[in-house]
């Protein structure tokens, strides 16, 4: 089976992990400050907070956003849940938008239209690691006073109009998830511009508590304040470790994943019945996903029927995503209902992830190529 992403581990990176593991510090100690540091160089940010997964990075985010009860956050319905969640862990509401037919990314024109007066903020996802239009975004949230921020867990060394991912926004979160560019095991980051909001975020990912053990180390005191309500959603040391050896890989990383992109929009634009998603000129994407929509009565079959069918084959297909306001939590609890986001909920039923991650070989992605005409040209089941 070729799985539809998966890590890959080196002898550095064991090293790297090692060699923290035989040192004084395990969890919260200099290297999270470095790989911080990393971080916000690579990607042109002031400021980065590094928390223990994504969803905890979206929380801070939201956290430091400020938002809260009766506040309204703007969230695109094609997404994976947390990042709707984080809104609703902070008391708030998501409000769905619709997206992009072309690029299935949030639609501007939809942001607008789903603005009232409680919206406090504007949540971008970088959707299979396309940047959204942030120039469109950032105007609107200029002239309504919203806070922007970016979902970009797919689209770490993704740019935007020359300008990379995580400088784009107020707040950037990204994830380090053994399927993304660059993982952690577990873990995330906030990048921001704002110094404040980064030490406020760093003290909400230590239980809302003022110094961090390391810090006190340093000073040589034992005393500490709980200044607010915050969370355990801090990040090891030797988690860290190995996000800096892996962040020496990423330009290659990238580099294979627009490779192996390439490949499949060239051979899948002669497949009648597979249509990849639009890739907007302004962009540089990082491809953490490569999605296709199927033209189901092109091929005569549903998606699901696809996509067992490709897992016969040994291509791991996947879909991202079902969307947020259709699962059953938020039909219960905010009253969502089909009909909301017609894009979206048309795509879902459509669209399949195919193989994409930097270990596959040029074998691999002609074996997903055959694999998919072969699904597509057979009629039925």
């Amino acid at each position: 089976m070729i799985p539809y992403a998966h890590q890959t581990i080196d002898a550095a990176d064991v090293q790297a992990v090692t060699e923290v593991l035989q040192s004084d510090w395990i969890t919260t100690g200099p290297k999270v400050q470095e790989f911080e540091s990393a971080i916000a160089e690579f990607v042109g940010a002031k400021a980065s907070v590094a928390v223990c997964n994504g969803t905890a990075a979206l929380h801070a985010a939201a956290y430091a956003a400020g938002i809260g009860p009766g506040d309204e956050v703007i969230v695109p319905a094609m997404t994976f849940a947390a990042s709707a969640n984080c809104v609703v862990y902070q008391g708030g509401t998501p409000v769905f938008a619709d997206v992009r037919e072309d690029s299935l990314l949030l639609d501007p024109a939809e942001v607008e239209a789903k603005i009232t007066s409680r919206t406090k903020a504007i949540m971008a996802v970088d959707y299979t690691g396309q940047p959204c239009d942030y120039d469109a975004l950032q105007s609107i949230a200029d002239r309504h006073g919203l806070i922007l921020i970016a979902d970009a867990a797919h689209a770490l060394g993704a740019a935007y109009k020359g300008r990379k991912v995580g400088s784009l926004a107020d707040l950037t979160t990204f994830s380090f998830h053994p399927v993304k560019h660059v993982t952690t095991g577990e873990g995330g980051m906030v990048v921001t511009d704002d110094v404040g909001l980064a030490e406020r975020m760093r003290q909400f990912r230590n239980h809302g508590i003022s110094t961090d053990a390391r810090a006190r180390a340093e000073r040589g005191t034992w005393c500490y304040e709980m200044v607010d309500l915050g969370y355990n959603y801090r990040l090891t040391d030797f988690q860290c470790a190995l996000g800096l050896s892996q962040l020496k890989k990423l330009p290659k990383s990238l580099a294979r994943r627009r490779a192996i992109a390439h490949r499949y929009d060239e051979a899948f634009a002669s497949v009648p019945g597979v249509k990849p998603l639009v890739v907007s000129p302004d962009v540089l994407p990082a491809y953490h996903l490569y999605v296709v929509r199927l033209d189901l009565v092109r091929i005569g079959k549903d998606r699901d029927t696809a996509f067992r069918l490709l897992r016969e084959k040994g291509i791991g297909v996947n879909v991202h995503y079902i969307p947020v306001h259709l699962h059953p939590y938020y039909r219960q609890r905010f009253g969502t209902e089909p009909g909301m986001c017609p894009v979206a909920e048309a795509a879902c039923d459509r669209i399949l992830s195919l193989p994409m991650f930097p270990a596959m070989t040029d074998a691999d992605v002609e074996r997903v190529i055959d694999a998919v005409g072969q699904v597509v040209r057979a009629r039925g089941t």
